[in-house]
């Protein structure tokens, strides 16, 4: 109930009418079961997913500081809180005296018991071998694309506690997923990837504490050959908005703050928001383009591009393969599609795999000198499209 309430009679002109003010409460309260709020000049009526972050939010609790009252300190895996620790002392982030605790101690200290006794999901996202078990979606997923969204070429998952996925994801895609170009300076050999790895490790814990986990997706990655998609089911404070504004200074607000001093505290990850710094310094080292954030209702959509150095070198090795036989594939070309053909069957028969360089260097410029026509020219992104001349 609330403690003020005033009702005054007021007039307009020869009319009368009624104004009654009731003070703001700090909680949320219901009507005949339903929960509702203001917005704008409408009622509107708060429910699932958006009424339990509401009811967190008034009695000043978050998603990932929810206990888990079966889960022990027992069920931590081992290797990861030794991990924990070895990252934490490597950063100054803890102290020796601090490393050699007891467990039950050290989940007391990062604060990961609520006030009954019981670890916290944060915890367990953290430190549980399969976060899975608990919250469905606690995964990264990978894929290569190729010329096309659904060209997805190959992919990868990666499992375990949140600590652990970090390294092992940024290891993958840069092993697998990521092709360094080489060049030299004097003799000193050079890898160039497209985008700086420090830059993509920090977009990738900013992913990992922002995510909005009770949603249940896996953060995801998609990679092509010269650009990265990152996105997560998660949320930025309503005041940073834009891309703009996250690599202008502002206060750090994960959405998920017992989790993001777990990370903290291991040192992978800054106070102050200073983690927008590090991608920017990261970028202007390497001479690339700030990364382009897209925030909405579905998700935080990061996309990385590739950098000015990875692209000259990249059409470098096109040229080189382009000037050595291009007359000589051109014929073969003409001569293979004296009866129709799919661009698969023509890449096949040329014997060149890179499809975006093929359609880039042979298909689409034969299809505008008129060299080779369309078998469905009304549809030409047609999965039947075939070329002839």
């Amino acid at each position: 109930m609330c403690r003020n309430l005033y009702v005054n009679l007021l007039y307009e002109g020869k009319l009368q009418y009624i104004e009654i003010i009731v003070d703001k409460y700090p909680s949320l309260i219901s009507y005949h079961g339903k929960y509702f709020y203001r917005s704008g000049s409408t009622m509107r009526t708060i429910t699932g997913k958006e009424l339990d972050k509401a009811i967190m939010k008034s009695q000043g609790r978050t998603w990932d500081g929810m206990p888990i009252p079966k889960l022990q300190v027992t069920d931590l895996r081992r290797e990861t809180i030794d991990l924990f620790k070895e990252k934490a002392l490597r950063r100054h982030r803890l102290t020796e005296e601090e490393t050699r605790v007891d467990d039950t101690i050290l989940m007391e200290n990062l604060h990961l018991f609520d006030g009954d006794g019981y670890l916290i999901r944060a915890a367990m996202l953290a430190f549980y071998k399969d976060p899975e078990k608990w919250v469905t979606g606690s995964y990264i997923k990978i894929g290569y694309f190729g010329d096309s969204d659904s060209d997805l070429k190959y992919q990868d998952e990666i499992h375990g506690s949140l600590i652990e996925q970090i390294d092992k994801t940024v290891d993958l895609v840069y092993t697998k997923y990521l092709k360094a170009l080489i060049y030299y300076e004097g003799i000193q050999r050079i890898e160039q990837f497209m985008f700086p790895q420090e830059a993509f490790r920090e977009i990738l814990l900013n992913a990992v504490v922002h995510k909005d986990y009770s949603a249940c997706n896996p953060i995801q990655i998609s990679v092509y050959k010269d650009k990265i998609y990152i996105w997560n089911d998660g949320e930025m404070p309503s005041e940073l908005d834009s891309a703009e504004k996250l690599f202008e200074k502002h206060a750090s607000k994960p959405y998920n703050p017992k989790l993001a001093n777990v990370f903290f505290k291991s040192g992978m990850i800054e106070a102050w928001g200073r983690g927008f710094d590090k991608i920017k310094e990261a970028c202007t080292k390497y001479d690339g383009r700030l990364p382009e954030y897209n925030i909405s209702a579905s998700g935080i959509m990061v996309l990385c591009k590739v950098c000015d150095k990875y692209l000259e070198l990249l059409n470098h090795v096109e040229n080189l393969h382009l000037g050595q036989n291009d007359q000589d594939v051109t014929k073969m070309i003409i001569a293979f599609c004296r009866q129709p053909h799919s661009a698969k069957e023509i890449m096949d028969y040329i014997k060149i795999e890179d499809r975006s360089f093929f359609r880039r260097h042979y298909l689409n410029p034969m299809i505008k000198t008129g060299q080779l026509k369309m078998t469905i020219p009304d549809k030409p992104k047609s999965g039947n499209q075939k070329y002839y001349v």
